[in-house]
């Protein structure tokens, strides 16, 4: 197995499916977990020195931190819906309470914090809807955390790619810190498979070849890039969901193309 791939497991007793933390992953800024919670199920946790944001994945929840409180969160049932989600944005020095109403899954993405910004609620209508891509590289996009919405290092968006399409494609990278041209970001993809037994592929590789790994990715699993280009392809007969955690030193998402195949955005007029 890839040292870069994670699996998910059976729930434990508090319904966690994954964990990687910035120990785990050998690196500085993220952190990711997955909980599946049945009906009354609950889970609790201080933010300390890191903001976090919960994205609820499938189902309804209560939701609490310190200061808010939200009732019956959570209008799809499952990733599949394809409807934008509800996420919760919980800041730094602050607290928050997850009480699943039917079973419920949902995402904590976390990166550090500075408690610049209170903890608030993100609707579905909140979330900016994008499609990429043209043939067989189409996929659509859900922004859930983007730069352009407060936080101190979060980036937090799901993207849909159709079966046999690829994504993140053409290769790109955001590993350097050279702004304005590229960030510096650690990214993690968590993904969903329909129907369940399919896979997917993933490469993460770098210009010089110090890093090249090529992944079978099945539902439920999660792929750290720490660096390097990262496509994603998924074969026919399967649709393809990931949830993309992003943080590094400066908080704005700048890539860079493989120049070997730039041409291939060109061709498409962009």
């Amino acid at each position: 197995m890839a040292e870069l791939l994670v699996r998910t497991h059976s729930p434990d007793a508090e319904g966690n499916l994954l964990r990687i933390t910035p120990e785990s992953a050998h690196w500085q800024h993220v952190g990711f977990e997955v909980y599946l919670l049945r009906p009354g199920e609950s889970l609790s946790r201080e933010t300390g020195e890191r903001e976090v944001c919960i994205t609820l994945l499938g189902g309804r929840a209560n939701v609490a931190t310190e200061r808010e409180r939200w009732q019956a969160v959570g209008a799809r049932m499952s990733v599949f819906d394809e409807q934008p989600p509800h996420a919760i944005y919980v800041p730094s020095g602050d607290g928050y309470r997850v009480e699943a109403i039917t079973e419920l899954e949902f995402a904590v993405s976390s990166a550090r914090g500075r408690g610049s910004h209170p903890a608030r609620l993100i609707r579905p209508e909140d979330v900016g809807v994008e499609h990429r891509g043209t043939g067989s590289n189409r996929r659509r996009v859900h922004n859930i955390l983007p730069e352009s919405q407060p936080a101190d290092s979060l980036l937090v968006v799901e993207v849909y790619t159709p079966e046999g399409n690829w994504s993140s494609y053409p290769p790109h990278k955001h590993d350097t810190d050279d702004l304005p041209y590229q960030s510096y970001l650690e990214e993690t993809y968590y993904h969903r498979i329909s129907p369940t037994q399919g896979y997917a592929f993933q490469r993460v590789y770098t210009d010089d070849g110090t890093l090249d790994e090529t992944m079978a990715v099945h539902d439920g699993d999660l792929v750290m890039v720490p660096r390097g280009y990262h496509p994603v392809a998924t074969p026919p007969g399967y649709d393809l969901y990931y949830l993309n955690t992003m943080a590094g030193p400066v908080r704005t998402w700048k890539f860079h193309n493989e120049p070997s195949h730039q041409w291939l955005l060109e061709r498409e007029g962009k």
